[in-house]
């Protein structure tokens, strides 16, 4: 990735890039550099045009999963900062809108350990935020208190988890007894991805019968980081409301996906986030609902993610933050798609 604008970013101050999905249509790039004489992270944002998958574009639509603009209104609003008691977004230093249309958001650094070197009781901390902060917002969009005036916001994500698993580019038909798949996943395994994808409009309206609260909708270690004074979330482009267990369901499934954590802590961090996660609720959910609705809708959000993977056997990847080989992909990941299935079962039973 090249340097930053030179408008941005003078020649001679420091630019180094961080990693991102290059794919998304919305993100210019993020470097971390300084700004006014601090450490800063800059992020360009784009409005829609630039050229990638279809899958990844962004969008003029407000209500939209990848609304160009969405992140920079969260800052600008105050809801990154606190939506979650505990859990706030980094300080938002400037918002710069350039003649070329894009949007550079300049947000301090949050100094710390980076999430993928977390620990499972770091996760389960997280996860107590969330709970906290998810009870905070239960009800939906129609029963939220916003200030005195004002209504809620237009750029809030309208149906994030249904608009994303379901625009995942899957090309049928899967192969499910590829040599590949059937050396690296048994046929109970395979069976039960391919009756999960086959159900998987009836899994996620399954979704909608659970309380509705305000879900970042993307809490994985990369977008976490574990400061002196807490952790710290980021990537706010997101933010919407959504099922209740769902960013609990994602910080157990996509800590491990892309090899960036041991996934031999899978069943400890799926028990230690849940049990942060019913911390956090204080009995505002009961007990079980909670249980499946982390379970359901952590089926609902990776329902695709296998056929995905099958689709591409012998090609591309596709990865952005994943550097195995495909079969160590194949064999990373299967513990997780294990659990999947799992949840699936439980949550549909």
């Amino acid at each position: 990735m090249p340097r930053p604008p030179v408008d941005l970013v003078p020649a001679g101050v420091p630019a180094e890039t961080l990693t991102h999905n290059t794919l998304n249509g919305v993100t210019g790039g993020i470097w971390r550099t300084r700004r006014d004489g601090r450490p800063a992270v800059l992020k360009l944002l784009a409005p829609p045009g630039r050229p990638g998958p279809i899958h990844w574009a962004a969008s003029e639509d407000p209500g939209h999963w990848n609304y160009w603009r969405r992140e920079v209104e969260a800052y600008a609003s105050g809801l990154a900062a606190t939506a979650y008691a505990g859990l706030p977004g980094p300080e938002p230093l400037a918002v710069d809108d350039r003649p070329d249309g894009t949007v550079a958001l300049w947000l301090a650094e949050a100094t710390g350990r980076p999430g993928i070197a977390c620990t499972p009781a770091d996760l389960g901390d997280v996860a107590h935020h969330l709970g906290a902060g998810h009870a905070r917002w239960l009800g939906g969009p129609s029963t939220w208190n916003w200030p005195a005036g004002s209504r809620t916001p237009e750029w809030l994500a309208r149906d994030w988890l249904r608009d994303y698993t379901l625009s995942r580019p899957v090309p049928g038909p899967v192969p499910w007894d590829h040599p590949v798949a059937v050396a690296a996943w048994p046929h109970s395994l395979r069976a039960g991805l391919r009756e999960l994808w086959e159900r998987r409009h009836e899994v996620v309206a399954a979704t909608d019968a659970l309380p509705r609260t305000l879900c970042h909708h993307d809490c994985w270690p990369m977008n976490l980081v574990f400061t002196a004074a807490g952790p710290v979330l980021l990537d706010w482009s997101g933010v919407g409301p959504g099922p209740v267990g769902e960013d609990a369901a994602n910080l157990v499934l996509d800590t491990f996906l892309d090899g960036l954590v041991d996934v031999a802590l899978l069943d400890e961090v799926a028990q230690v986030v849940l049990d942060g996660y019913r911390a956090g609720l204080r009995g505002s959910v009961d007990a079980a609902t909670v249980v499946r609705a982390v379970r359901l809708t952590g089926a609902a959000k990776y329902v695709w993610l296998a056929p995905l993977m099958l689709t591409r056997l012998g090609g591309p990847t596709g990865q952005t933050y994943d550097r195995r080989d495909e079969a160590e992909i194949m064999a990373g990941r299967r513990p997780v798609l294990e659990l999947l299935v799992d949840w699936a079962a439980e949550a549909l039973a």
